[in-house]
């Protein structure tokens, strides 16, 4: 059984809507974690338009995503939070 194909699957290009759910799924994650602290994160149309752009890659598909979240907004809003300009409320 090692090694052993049965049938060749072919993934079709993610569509637009799908990109944008899968964001959102991840987004939904970091929202849940900022909820904890009494924080909000929503994002305009251009910037979820953005953040789509940077991390959809046709070959990988939505894996870099992950990446771009955690690049564009975690890092940046994580450095806020320490630094002390975003507060609870």
């Amino acid at each position: 059984f090692i090694n052993r194909v049965d049938e060749v699957v072919i993934f079709e290009p993610l569509a637009r809507d799908q990109i944008a759910g899968i964001t959102e799924i991840q987004l939904g994650r970091l929202r849940s974690r900022l909820t904890e602290r009494e924080l909000k994160l929503e994002l305009s149309p251009e910037a979820m338009d953005k953040l789509i752009a940077v991390g959809y890659d046709p070959v990988y598909g939505a894996r870099p995503l992950k990446r771009a979240i955690q690049r564009w907004i975690e890092n940046p809003l994580a450095q806020l939070i320490l630094s002390g300009r975003f507060m609870p409320g």
